[in-house]
């Protein structure tokens, strides 16, 4: 794969969803053609959902096939040691023209005992935010597992959740196991372990086009849930070009790169990178080859790509497994 490795670009997986809108035209200039397209997932390997590589010599082709064809090369030794074939992170981008159901998603055992899944730790990255605009992360003040079914029985649930007033540039991490929902008029960066599991807790009683009310997985829950206030809260410097760190989990870390101007990348060979673009524009220049980016793109660096450069104005999130 040397001679032909690069910078990896997907074609967009499209999501309609009942509390999307079309944002992610307008604001990320993804092609969508539905007014209630909820979600961009840009780099998966979900089952159903495998992403396609939209640019150079390996156009067509899905990640999970680049992947067992030369694993260490695309993944990295350490995540292949630690992963196997698989691509253990899911990146997407989500318009919330309406709130999203209030919902928690199970830790790596239960959702491997249940579901055969990882579970599902995530972060959220505000990348627009109209007036007002909140989230729900996890709850005011420690509560129980009594009283959140006393407040879920009486359509209370939101008055003792933890409700944030967000804007452009605030960073939220969320473990297994938090409580939480995207509220209307955000558009989101998340990054998240590879898994589709998500136990909905309240929807608020909201039906679809053919008066259906969603499933609710209230039992699933009881034992997913951290009844324990959280500070999902994340600060972080903004140093110019230079990987700012963000979030340092087990799972993945990430930093926030204001790039002005050129700099040089170096890589071990031991982890995959990827890059979301959140604003201006960049350029990869790589064996003298130069690929360019914009707001919205996402693209995936193999692990065997050790050095290349960037240039431009920009700000880039940075992502790999440490």
């Amino acid at each position: 794969m040397n001679s032909k490795i690069y910078p990896l670009q997907f074609e967009a997986i499209l999501k309609e969803r009942i509390w999307g809108g079309e944002k992610l035209k307008s604001v990320l200039n993804k092609p969508i053609t539905s007014s209630i397209t909820g979600e961009s997932w840009e780099l998966s390997t979900v089952e159903g959902d495998v992403s396609v590589i939209a640019n150079g010599d390996y156009k067509g082709k899905t990640l999970t096939d680049l992947i067992n064809e030369y694993p260490n090369e695309v993944l990295g030794t350490a995540v292949y040691k630690r992963f196997g074939n698989q691509f253990p992170l899911l990146f997407k981008y989500l318009d919330a023209r309406e709130d999203l159901s209030i919902q928690v998603h199970p830790n790596d055992e239960l959702a491997k005992k249940r579901h055969n899944s990882f579970g599902k730790t995530e972060m959220w990255y505000i990348m627009q935010a109209d007036q007002d605009a909140r989230i729900i992360v996890g709850f005011k003040e420690d509560s129980s597992s009594k009283e959140y079914l006393e407040h879920l029985e009486n359509n209370t649930l939101v008055s003792i959740l933890d409700d944030v007033k967000v804007k452009s540039g605030d960073v939220f991490f969320l473990e297994t196991g938090t409580v939480h929902a995207i509220g209307a008029g955000l558009v989101v960066a998340e990054i998240q372990q590879t898994s589709d599991i998500t136990y909905r807790l309240y929807d608020f009683d909201r039906k679809d086009a053919q008066g259906n009310t969603r499933e609710l997985h209230v039992d699933l829950a009881l034992d997913a849930i951290n009844y324990n206030k959280v500070n999902t809260f994340k600060e972080y410097t903004k140093e110019v070009n230079k990987s700012n760190t963000i979030v340092d989990c087990p799972y993945f870390t990430t930093n926030f790169l204001p790039l002005d101007g050129e700099k040089t990348m170096h890589r071990t060979g031991e982890t995959f990178t990827v890059f979301m673009c959140i604003e201006g524009s960049f350029e990869i220049e790589y064996n003298t080859v130069k690929y360019n980016y914009k707001k919205g793109d996402t693209v995936l660096i193999p692990a065997a790509m050790n050095e290349f450069s960037l240039s431009g104005k920009a700000s880039i999130l940075e992502i790999y497994i440490s």
